[in-house]
């Protein structure tokens, strides 16, 4: 038994180890990965700089920064073996789909790269020969990214690469999930960029919001909770600047009576599982015109017990844990709220062979008899499961799919494209997929609507947010 003064000095360490330390807890088996100091020592010195630094980069030619950032990326995809080990062992997701995420964050940056010189380039509004009369895209400043640890790649390059070719310096906080991901890309800046345009900090919620309220910051974008983006809302309240919040979801899907139910059901299982479901746009709800409900829901199942659950680091696995114990508990909590009323597991969990002893590890699971009474069916889930609902006709599904607090993507399954655009008007959400679901295409605007958020990323409307315009009037005659 510890005396009382050796307890005392065990629990302070403690203590201060939670409070000046973030830990990284692997979900593959729940160990202790990664150990980090929070860097809110160095706030001031890392705005100062990042202020310093915006200054000489934003006054480079757009072509310069394209080209520099162009190798910043090149640099970062040439460690892709270390950096799949690295995210699968942070976040749980199979190292054989950690390729998926790289192969999007180039997609997604060299886009926005090649759009950068005409999107950035002065408007010329006026043709006189007694006027010059343009419009002038001034870089914002300093802009603060706050990424989260689901798509850490991802998410952060939608607003890094954008907000730098724009002329903006960035400051990136990452999910303490992910620590590794904001140092492998810090390491490539490091080697490819001006000293101080990118720089990273490791920090708690409260040290996050210091740094959105503060003046010198211009910018700020935000992807989490609903309940942490209002947070961020409210540091704002003593500055006027823009912002983009990508907060919940709850996605739906509606599949028509028309819908080539092979491929549907094929994308539609894709989308609801992979991950383990931890994505921002995965699909939660699928309503299904009655025609087709009994084929539809039979091939569902059967393609889900094609996912082998288990060890995310093992090759043949396509489906790895949870990404903490907490998250697994909710899920589960969601699961077995619904079954109390009426809800029922479609898929058998003796089927599957994977770690029991680690509770993290969720078997994909299908839903059927809900309703939207349920939380399940309501409040986002971000779990491997879905419900499945029938639904008469396309009046009844838009209903439905718009009875959410939640607007970020939702899908329609149809050989009908008039159809399609004609229920994507009437669906309330930031992006309408036909025959399409958890995908991001980088030329259009990534954004949300009612509680998803406000704001957007990427696409040339990206340009936009990120830079602030300056007119110019000069009359040459006086």
């Amino acid at each position: 038994m510890l005396s009382k003064k050796r307890y005392c000095i065990s629990l302070s360490k403690t203590i201060l180890t939670e409070i000046f330390m973030q830990k990284t807890i692997t979900p593959i088996d729940n160990t202790l990965y990664i150990e980090r100091n929070y860097d809110g020592v160095k706030i001031e010195d890392t705005i100062n700089s990042s202020l310093t630094a915006q200054k000489t980069w934003g006054n480079l030619e757009v072509k310069e920064r394209v080209k520099l950032l162009a190798n910043f990326v090149e640099d970062f995809l040439s460690r892709s073996d270390l950096v799949s080990e690295e995210l699968s062992r942070q976040i749980g997701r199979p190292i054989a789909q950690a390729a998926g995420e790289l192969k999007g964050f180039k997609e997604r940056a060299d886009y926005m790269l090649s759009i950068a010189e005409q999107k950035l380039a002065n408007i010329n509004v006026r043709k006189d020969d007694n006027f010059k009369s343009f419009i002038k895209r001034k870089a914002l400043g300093v802009v603060f990214v706050i990424a989260p640890w689901n798509y850490p790649y991802l998410v952060a390059v939608n607003s890094i690469i954008p907000a730098m070719a724009a002329g903006n310096s960035v400051i990136l906080k990452h999910s303490a999930q992910t620590p590794l991901c904001a140092e492998q890309l810090y390491q490539s800046a490091k080697k490819n960029l001006p000293k101080d345009v990118f720089n990273y900090l490791h920090l708690n919620h409260e040290d996050s919001l210091k740094i959105v309220s503060d003046k010198r910051i211009n910018f700020v974008s935000f992807t989490g909770s609903v309940k942490a983006g209002y947070d961020v809302q409210k540091a704002t309240q003593n500055k006027f600047i823009d912002m983009t919040l990508e907060l919940g979801g709850k996605d739906p899907a509606y599949a028509r009576y028309d819908c080539d139910l092979e491929k549907t059901v094929e994308n539609l299982v894709d989308g609801s599982f992979f991950n383990s479901g931890q994505s921002c746009c995965g699909i939660e709800r699928i309503y299904v015109d009655e025609k087709i409900y009994n084929n539809f829901l039979e091939l569902f199942i059967s393609k889900t017990y094609n996912y082998k659950l288990g060890n995310p680091l093992e090759k043949e696995t396509n489906l790895g844990p949870v990404v903490k114990l907490s998250a697994a508990e909710f899920i589960l909590k969601q699961i077995n709220s619904a079954m109390d009323k009426g809800a029922k597991k479609m898929i058998d969990e003796n089927k599957f062979i994977y770690p029991k002893e680690h509770k993290n590890y969720l078997i994909p699971q299908v839903l059927t008899n809900v309703n939207h009474d349920m939380n399940f069916m309501t409040e986002e889930t971000f779990g491997p499961c879905v419900g499945i609902m029938k639904v008469r006709n396309e009046n009844e599904a838009i209903k439905l799919m718009n009875d959410s607090p939640y607007g970020l993507t939702a899908s329609i399954w149809t050989k009908d494209i008039e159809i399609a655009e004609e229920i994507g008007n009437k669906v309330e959400t930031g992006t309408f997929y036909m025959n399409r679901c958890d995908y991001l295409d980088p030329a259009l605007s990534w954004t949300g609507v009612k509680e998803t958020g406000k704001g957007c990323s990427l696409s040339e409307v990206a340009y936009e947010k990120l830079t602030s315009p300056k007119s110019f009037h000069l009359r040459k005659e006086q």
